[in-house]
């Protein structure tokens, strides 16, 4: 049956996935949690929005999992999926914008999957410094971290895949990466043959990160297709943001990760943004925890300001004068 969602540019919905399973430490199923205490409802409410706090998921920590060591902790992993999938459609289905706190990257298949529930085709920017194309084949760390993407295009990990019952979950033509610094050579000969488009940290810096992010909207049909973004922090370089599980040197400013993340979410067709990889573990002072609050409230703000029309002029005097004259 069809459902017709009307969108709320003023609210949003706010989940929890609060999981390391995926990933090559533990740590980040604190995230969702320290992202609450360090105030980011409290902040994104007092830039105009009406937020509702979904509440996390059931909590899935990080193991070394010797006995399936090519995908290692997959039945925590899609135990995880099926639990955030069912909430991320009730917010979808609410109109408002979807911010799912991470967690790990595995995490953007329940979004959306949830969004596949009312919408038939999606377009994904994939915002991560890695292109997480890896297979059971040929990951070097069985970590499915590595394997989210794979998973979604339908060439990943088989329990990732068959998750949603006809992959894949978004084709690769409606796929970018954008601010890719890492690959491995598997992921390397893949995308070379692949339409899945890619642009690399070093053409944003040479294009420009306000124009490198319009160019990406195009790429994606973003104005005519519902689009989901997902974000790993580790895009952003450890110079600024070492709060990570895998921080590395070099790619994107945190300014241009800024910019660039402004441009996607002035987006009408925006459904969902899920942020990956905050590691609170490694965040002593919470300074990065500030940062990911400051850059969600700069970035929703100008959301806001894009999506709101403006209001009706005032009707002046005289104006009201002629409408009342007899005739």
């Amino acid at each position: 049956m069809a459902v017709k969602i009307v969108r709320q540019p003023n609210k949003l919905a706010i989940l929890g996935a609060p999981s390391s399973a995926a990933s090559f430490l533990a740590g980040s199923e604190r995230a969702p949690a320290a992202l609450r205490a360090a105030g980011l409802v409290e902040r994104l409410q007092s830039v105009g929005y009406e937020v509702t706090d979904l509440g996390d998921c059931t909590p899935r920590l990080f193991a070394e999992d010797e006995e399936l060591k090519r995908s290692r902790n997959v039945t925590e992993i899609v135990a995880a999926l099926h639990d955030l999938r069912p909430r991320a459609e009730i917010a979808i289905k609410s109109g408002a914008l979807l911010v799912v706190l991470g967690g790990d990257c595995t995490q953007i298949l329940a979004v959306l999957a949830g969004a596949r529930r009312y919408y038939k085709q999606l377009s994904l920017l994939w915002f991560d410094r890695d292109a997480d194309l890896n297979t059971p084949a040929t990951t070097p760390s069985g970590r499915l971290d590595g394997m989210a993407l794979a998973g979604i295009i339908g060439k990943g990990a088989p329990e990732l895949v068959r998750f949603w019952g006809e992959p894949p979950l978004v084709r690769e033509p409606d796929t970018l990466i954008y601010g890719l610094v890492r690959m491995d050579s598997a992921e390397r000969e893949f995308l070379s043959r692949s339409p899945m488009r890619h642009v690399s940290a070093m053409e944003i810096q040479a294009m420009g990160a306000e124009k490198s992010a319009q160019d990406a909207l195009l790429r994606l049909h973003a104005q005519a297709r519902e689009f989901v973004i997902h974000l790993d922090l580790d895009v952003i370089a450890q110079e600024e943001f070492p709060a990570t599980n895998v921080p590395d040197s070099g790619g994107l400013s945190l300014a241009e990760v800024r910019t660039a993340l402004t441009e996607f979410g002035k987006e009408k067709n925006l459904l969902g943004l899920d942020i990956a990889q905050y590691n609170p573990d490694r965040d002593a002072d919470g300074s990065a925890a500030k940062k990911v609050i400051d850059l969600l409230a700069d970035v929703l703000s100008a959301r806001l300001a894009a999506l709101t029309p403006p209001p009706a002029p005032a009707a002046t005097p005289a104006a009201e004068d002629a409408t009342s004259a007899p005739v």
